[in-house]
């Protein structure tokens, strides 16, 4: 689950990590009126979406008067901002925060995920912070320096201000950096993040270290544990499809081909679309009914995949463990009178009461295909779109 910036810097401060003061705000009006509540002679206008890149798309603007805040405010909110990572489309802004100004006297980056390789979480920093830290990583990649952290031990002072160093902070600001570091990571561990990325981290010209920007991208699967940032979720950021998607406990992603995918399982759902396009296909969807689906979740899957007028074929790809054949059989067939299917459909069952399920498809009057294997089903279901 992604958040806003807004909502990530709130994060930060509950970990002891300084941001800038802001308010979000909702409308032309609210931006004034946070611009007065903050004070100061200088601000930061800056649009909300789920997406990085949006100084270069035009989505973030200095002011130095009230004038310029609500001409500002009013020229981004509802613009459609268009990123290199919001794709051609953009996205319609429909919040705003509002930002003191900050001195800056100098751009650093860092960023915390992951590394399944190792099982710990880097933390990834350079001194080239700013909009271009995509071309340092790609030109100069020895200007990342990377640090392992061992879950076990957390992060150790000494190397936290061993790359402040690094990073070329003034010595002055070394425990402050130190500072943000830990805090940072703190953040991310307790959050359950997958992705926390400051970028800029700024030094200011009174020496001041400071998070000016924050994307948090928050593993899914701990928002149980995670019932503060639920609220954060953002639906109009959001694939209508996923969300419906989420309510019925499948995991949906939309695609840009034209064969829908029902699965159970992550892996062969991926599986699935890869050997779809070894035959020549191009998947739809990624659609994950999960291990216990049952008839209403199966109907509710097909309703979204037909949702995208792109869908010509659907191949159904179920490996019976938990999940029972027959009963994935009877969804299908429920699902296919309820939508009225009129695309072509390939199933292939294997696995708890497979014989059960098969009875069940070939005994109704649902007009599809079977398939023994995964080369089978996707061989069939290419073959039919392109007919």
């Amino acid at each position: 689950m992604n958040v806003h910036e807004y909502q990530g810097k709130e994060i930060l401060r509950k970990y002891g990590v300084v941001t800038p003061r802001g308010i979000p705000c909702f409308s032309v009006e609210e931006a004034v009126a946070a611009a007065e509540k903050l004070g100061g002679s200088v601000w930061v206008v800056k649009a909300q979406i789920h997406a990085g890149g949006r100084g270069k798309g035009g989505g973030v603007k200095v002011a130095k008067s009230m004038d310029e805040v609500r001409e500002f405010s009013d020229q981004i909110l509802g613009m459609q901002l268009i990123t290199h990572q919001t794709g051609p489309e953009g996205k319609e802004v429909k919040r705003l925060y509002i930002e003191e100004g900050a001195a800056i006297a100098d751009e650093l980056y860092v960023g915390a995920l992951v590394d399944r390789e190792t099982q710990k979480v880097v933390l990834m920093c350079s001194s080239e912070g700013g909009m271009d830290i995509e071309t340092v990583a790609e030109e100069t990649p020895e200007k990342i320096i990377k640090i392992y952290v061992d879950p076990t031990d957390g992060l150790q002072r000494e190397e936290a201000e061993d790359v402040c160093r690094k990073m070329g902070m003034p010595e002055v600001t070394v425990a402050q950096g130190a500072d943000f570091l830990e805090g940072l990571y703190q953040a991310f561990v307790g959050s359950d993040a997958s992705l926390a990325e400051i970028n800029p981290l700024i030094v200011t010209q009174d020496d001041k270290v400071i998070a000016l920007d924050a994307k948090f991208n928050i593993d899914s699967n701990a928002l149980f544990r995670q019932t503060e940032i639920v609220e954060y979720r953002d639906l109009d950021e959001e694939d209508p499809d996923e969300v419906e998607a989420s309510k019925w406990g499948l995991s949906y992603i939309s695609l840009d081909g034209n064969i829908g995918c029902l699965v159970n399982g992550a892996g062969l759902a991926m599986a699935t679309m890869d050997i779809i396009k070894l035959y020549g296909g191009e998947p739809a969807n990624f659609l994950d009914v999960g291990g216990g689906a049952n008839k209403e979740q199966v109907t509710e899957a097909f309703k979204i995949m037909l949702k995208n007028p792109n869908v010509k074929g659907i191949l159904v790809n179920i490996f019976g463990g938990i999940m029972q054949c027959d009963v994935i059989a009877e969804g299908i067939v429920a699902a296919a009178h309820e939508v009225g299917l009129s695309v072509p459909l390939v199933v292939r069952l294997e696995g708890t009461n497979v014989e059960k399920g098969r009875k069940i498809l070939d005994e109704s009057d649902v007009k599809l295909q079977t398939a023994t294997t995964m080369a089978d089903a996707a061989e069939k279901i290419a073959a039919a779109v392109k007919a």
